[in-house]
């Protein structure tokens, strides 16, 4: 074993002396893979340094000699024999000895590295591509892959790039198409090629197409305002309304002047029914006492879809203008759901109490009934009984009512507390309870 390691030192070093002196070989000669190497037996691996050497050295004839002592099992028996096919110019048999290679050892990068040059060789660069995709595969950083896959990737991504142009401006967009695909085959990434069949594809309103290429144009390149303006219409002329709005949201963002934007947001969101929350909406939830103006917005936003239909005169309210539920406001007043005093005043500051909320509730369900929503009482009006509000009591019609429909609850005691204030919690309990109903 000593011997056979010495021997294989002694040739290491004999040819890398001789190495110099020799022509190089007419192709690279990719080095055999430690991967492979490591399972082999001393012997064969003696061989394969011995052949590789030769190869290297553009000597094919000692090479072939040394290839006969290699085994059958030998992964590089026939890749070896695939080179020195290929050193002599016979292109065929060096064909059918790489592919024999990778018949028995699929990943082995020495054949496809000269299986890769061959293709080159006889003017098949979309074959060599391939095949030195497969060493980049299982070896990113193998430097001879890289180079020549980066080489070829470039002039076909020019070649295709060239003829696509060319048929479009001969008018024959079929063709086109193809070569900016293969184009893209080649450089997956390239922004000309997506936008270029965006284009095309819309001019076929093929918009599913188009959409493919401008969404990758538009991850290629987030921040690029024409390719995200291109996504944002096509997004629309598909109907695709919610993800179209977050682009021309974006777009705002990026040009705030833009006009066009500006106006199909507040196309979209009055399509999508969506409305801009002021803040103080959020604030009601933790509201000790909610006022008029919290609960005109409540109402006016969770049954919007509902109460959108209403055509109805808006009446004259003088103290409004500052308040920021102005425009629910109006709605509800116009409505008759909510109050608005003789002097034209609705007061949006004051505090609603739960008497008051009784009567605005019943309100509420009667527009809701005309409507078309079917609310029914729970509890017969005869078999309530009230403890501290008698029928005298000037609101004991609405919140003997709202009980009925069990939107309102008594205490254990049966008492309604008519004076007491609502928190914002229980307002929105209230109002999604009857939201519920409808529902």
């Amino acid at each position: 074993m000593l011997k056979k390691a010495f021997c294989l030192f002694v040739v290491l070093v004999g040819f890398a002396a001789c190495a110099t002196m020799m022509p190089p070989p007419s192709l690279y000669i990719e080095r055999p893979s430690p991967m492979f190497t490591a399972e082999l037996s001393l012997d064969d691996r003696i061989a394969v340094e011995e052949a590789w050497n030769y190869l290297r050295q553009n000597r094919p004839d000692k090479a072939e000699k040394i290839i006969a002592r290699m085994s059958r099992t030998n992964p590089f028996t026939a890749a070896a024999r695939g080179y020195v096919a290929f050193l002599l110019n016979d292109y065929t048999l060096a064909e059918q000895n790489f592919e024999q290679a990778l018949r028995d050892y699929p990943d082995l990068p020495v054949a496809h590295v000269g299986l890769g040059q061959l293709y080159q060789k006889t003017g098949h660069e979309e074959l060599a591509y391939n095949e030195y995709l497969e060493v980049l595969k299982n070896d990113p950083e193998n430097a001879w892959a890289k180079k020549e896959a980066g080489a070829i990737r470039s002039r076909k991504t020019d070649q295709y790039l060239t003829e696509a142009k060319t048929y479009a401006s001969n008018g024959n967009v079929e063709k086109s198409k193809e070569s900016y695909l293969k184009a893209l085959e080649y450089s997956p990434k390239l922004q000309e090629a997506h936008l270029a069949l965006a284009r095309l594809y819309i001019k076929e309103k093929n918009h599913q197409n188009a959409l493919f290429h401008l969404k990758t144009a538009s991850a290629n390149d987030p921040a690029n305002w024409t390719v995200l303006k291109d996504y944002a219409d096509a997004l629309y002329q598909t109907g695709q309304f919610s993800r179209s709005l977050d682009l021309y949201e974006r777009l705002r963002e990026l040009d705030p002047a833009d006009k066009t934007a500006v106006q199909r947001i507040e196309t979209l969101k009055n399509r999508l029914g969506i409305i801009e929350l002021p803040s103080q909406y959020g604030s009601i939830l933790g509201s000790e006492a909610v006022t008029k103006e919290d609960v005109a917005a409540l109402i006016g936003i969770k049954f919007r879809d509902i109460l959108s239909d209403a055509s109805i005169k808006p009446p004259v309210i003088v103290d409004i203008t500052t308040s920021w539920a102005s425009r629910y406001i109006v709605k509800v007043a116009a409505l008759e759901i909510m109050e608005v005093y003789s002097n034209h005043t609705f007061q949006p500051k004051k505090t609603i109490i739960r008497a008051e909320m009784a009567e605005t509730l019943v309100r509420l369900i009667n527009i809701l009934k005309k409507s078309g929503s079917e609310i029914v009482s729970q509890i017969p009006l005869e078999r309530i009984r009230i403890a501290d509000v008698p029928q005298e009591h000037f609101y004991f019609q609405p919140i003997a009512q709202i009980i009925s429909y069990q939107i309102m609850d008594l205490a254990p005691n049966r008492t309604f507390k008519p004076e007491l204030n609502i928190t914002g919690q229980e307002a929105i309990k209230i109002l999604d309870l009857l939201l519920g109903l409808i529902k």
